[in-house]
């Protein structure tokens, strides 16, 4: 018997069974503790002809320079099944750090026309920040009536929304 298969033999069977069990554990717990938010992500306003999440603006420069600014083709990732552009490289890592702080609420659907039972896409250009989140709107009498008293309107659409969405198309 030569020494290498001598070695082989002399190891115990469970070494190799210890290995493969150590391994999808790894595996499970890796798959497991994926945050609930990505899990979970709201289906994205998108325009179905260009794939782009609210028409390729920057969710995050409603944040940083207090307005809508068109994202660039070279600075594009992919969440909740649409492109999402930035301005630039920073704006893109903060996204990609975490979506859910950026990305507008309800997927960019209009939380006035949701308390209304519709699922109806929120304008770029029609938005607020409130509660450190962005909300898009379809026509400003809905931003103006969400500013009338945005605590009421965002429990409001809190409550409708997982009827509503469950309308919302992929």
């Amino acid at each position: 018997m030569t020494a290498a298969r001598q070695e082989r033999k002399s190891r115990p069977l469970w070494a190799g069974t210890r290995a493969i069990l150590w391994g999808a554990a790894w595996l499970l717990m890796t798959v497991l503790h994926q945050p609930a938010a990505a899990q979970a992500a709201d289906p994205a306003v998108f325009n179905r002809n260009t794939g782009l999440a609210i028409d390729g603006y920057d969710p995050v420069a409603y944040f940083v320079d207090g307005k809508p600014r068109l994202g660039r083709p070279d600075f594009e990732v992919r969440y909740g099944g649409a492109g999402w552009r930035f301005v630039n490289e920073g704006n893109m890592a903060a996204f990609a750090a975490d979506p859910e702080v950026y990305a507008p609420r309800f997927g960019g659907h209009d939380p006035v026309a949701i308390v209304r039972g519709a699922a109806t896409p929120g304008h770029p250009m029609l938005w607020a920040i409130e509660e450190h989140r962005l909300y898009l709107f379809y026509s400003e009498e809905a931003r103006e009536a969400f500013a009338n008293d945005p605590g009421s309107a965002i429990e409001a659409a809190e409550r409708y929304w997982p009827e509503v969405r469950r309308t919302v198309s992929r």
